[in-house]
């Protein structure tokens, strides 16, 4: 695979962990919202976009959106809906992670209960090195040293068709070495949520995407949003296309991405008003107490902290999620009154410019003027 590629496999893919901004309060619910569609016009025009959505919700109430750039490459297919569906992608790490702490909190799972206790078959066919040792905590917060199963190594991203249960992507990671002793540091794996998906099916006697739909679909109002698990599960409805070029030069609609690779680390379709719901209930304290929130929401130990956006006023939390082909982003206040939630196809070797352009969207939108 090419470089772009293994840019997005590495990087785009690996936001999990949502970041607060640095000591500035929440504000309340603010009148200054910027033009969505202007914003969206300018990030348009970055190299490598095809089409960018996005939308706006201040108390649950829609105050902007905007589509800008095309359905298709090459500026066919006219605007994409902008209330259109969109893969989440890694954002999805954050349900996933939810589900399994509102089982800590029912009583049902340990953080410190070891993976090997938890999911057997993984130790005793030494499919996970040191299982017996890695606990549940770990995985939440990517410490467990476990490699990274979605890599260009160990997976094709133009294989649209071939299912792959969730152990086996785990089996795939077992090649590579480990990436430190289990608790000692961060380092981003999608293996980590794999199991953790796989564990949610164990203890609950259900599928992910049934508990993801029992859990926060229904409750939420979530009404266009599915977890699509095996090929050809894709997105419903009209939505942007993005591409991909291989190391041949060939260029790759990716609208059928293989749907095996999200289970727990991602596969969640939903529309800038759906997710925005979740984002809105988990930043009010509604889908955990703060004690197990703030497993997801602090910081991973030892890395360096980013610059907020917007200056820290209002304060934020941005989570992404991508692959080669798309970039989504949900900018959300700590206090969960505003949601700026983005879904940007694209066709491009430099993703850090396009996630670039899409941080100035969100402070075009979201803190104008300054």
């Amino acid at each position: 695979m090419n470089h772009a590629i293994t840019a997005r496999l590495a990087g785009l893919a690996c936001a999990m962990l949502t970041f607060a901004a640095a000591a500035a309060p929440a504000t309340a619910a603010t009148s200054e919202i910027g033009d969505v569609q202007q914003a969206l016009d300018v990030l348009a025009r970055t190299s490598g976009v095809v089409g960018t959505i996005g939308e706006v919700y201040v108390d649950g109430k829609r105050v902007g959106q905007g589509s800008a750039g095309s359905r298709l490459l090459g500026g066919k297919g006219g605007r994409v809906p902008a209330g259109s569906r969109y893969r989440i992608g890694s954002q999805t790490k954050l349900l996933t992670g939810t589900v399994v702490l509102q089982l800590v909190k029912e009583g049902k799972l340990g953080l410190e209960d070891k993976l090997s206790d938890l999911l057997p078959e993984v130790a005793s066919q030494d499919i996970v090195e040191r299982a017996d040792e890695i606990t549940v905590r770990q995985l939440l917060r990517h410490t467990s040293g476990i490699p990274n199963w979605f890599t260009p190594d160990l997976v094709d991203i133009y294989d649209f068709t071939t299912y792959f249960p969730p152990i086996d992507l785990v089996k795939k990671s077992r090649s590579q070495p480990r990436t430190g002793e289990p608790g000692e540091k961060f380092s981003y794996s999608n293996t980590n949520y794999t199991l953790l998906g796989m564990i949610i099916e164990k203890v609950t006697g259900r599928s992910l995407a049934a508990e993801f739909a029992r859990r926060f679909f229904a409750p939420l109002g979530m009404s266009r949003t599915y977890q699509a698990v095996k090929p050809p599960q894709a997105i419903k409805g009209p939505h942007g296309h993005g591409y991909s070029t291989d190391a041949e030069g060939k260029v790759h609609d990716m609208d059928r991405l293989n749907a095996s690779y999200g289970n727990g680390a991602g596969g969640v379709i939903s529309t800038s008003r759906d997710i925005s719901a979740f984002y809105r209930a988990f930043n009010q304290g509604k889908l955990l107490p703060p004690t197990l929130q703030k497993l997801l929401t602090d910081p991973p130990e030892n890395t360096p902290s980013q610059p907020p956006l917007c200056g820290g006023d209002p304060q934020l939390r941005v989570t992404s999620g991508g692959t080669a082909s798309f970039t989504s982003f949900t900018f959300s206040s700590t206090d969960g009154r505003i949601q700026f939630a983005t879904s940007t196809t694209t066709n491009t070797k430099d993703p850090a410019a396009i996630s670039r352009a899409i941080n100035h969207a969100a402070e075009a939108v979201l803190c104008p003027g300054k």
